[in-house]
């Protein structure tokens, strides 16, 4: 028996994902009422039309997000965002800067590391875009060197976001690990063995693209 557990929040007509970035807008390009003119009676389809930055919903970073010459989404390997061994770290209540010590030398290596902070819980309120947990350079550079396959967090950014310096996305990404922020639910997910799946479209010169991130876990 599986159980899959979605962790991506709904992208709606509207919605802010990142303060100073433009809402998605969501509309109609073939509505079903002009769509009869083109079919057999009886028979309508809808075409929609979405208009959206990359960094809208829940959404993964690769490497051309931070690097000119990194990969883009095009050329990420499947084994990189999908069907990944997943652990999970539980951030201290009220703790903002989150550094190495919160993954206490566990093991890491090829798999998608998630930080549970419960920000989610601030999704679509002002909140959510003023003191949000992240993580240091330290913690970074730590899940680089113990073979960090992914990183996912359900903050508003796995940067703090108080000055231009964006460590975490330099270092993580500088090593080919893609990042995927602004999580959902992740308190759902066991202590024990999980898989974790997060994959956009494959884009080509594109550093960032929603996912339909999940988990599946052996009941």
């Amino acid at each position: 028996m599986k159980q899959l557990i979605d962790l991506s929040h709904v992208v709606e007509a509207g919605m802010v994902t990142y303060k100073g970035l433009p809402a998605p807008l969501i509309c109609d390009f073939l509505t079903r009422e002009a769509s009869k003119a083109y079919y057999a009676e009886g028979t309508t389809f809808h075409i929609g039309k979405l208009e959206m930055v990359g960094n809208t919903g829940t959404y993964l970073d690769s490497p051309f997000h931070r690097y000119a010459d990194g990969k883009d989404l095009s050329e990420l390997a499947l084994d990189s965002i999908a069907e990944l061994e997943g652990v999970i770290f539980h951030a201290p209540p009220d703790q903002t800067s989150l550094g190495a010590d919160l993954f206490a030398e566990a093991d890491v290596t090829g798999k998608a590391v998630l930080i549970h902070t419960g920000w989610d819980r601030h999704w679509r309120t002002d909140q959510y875009f003023e003191g949000h947990p992240h993580l240091t350079a330290e913690a970074a550079a730590w899940l680089k060197a113990a073979g960090a396959r992914l990183v996912g967090i359900d903050s508003y950014n796995i940067d703090g976001t108080a000055d231009g310096q964006r460590p975490a996305h330099s270092i993580l990404l500088g090593a080919d690990i893609p990042i995927v922020e602004h999580l959902r639910g992740l308190d759902q997910l066991p202590e024990a063995a999980f898989k974790f799946s997060a994959v956009p479209v494959k884009v080509k010169n594109f550093g960032t693209f929603p996912v339909r991130a999940y988990a599946v876990v052996e009941a």
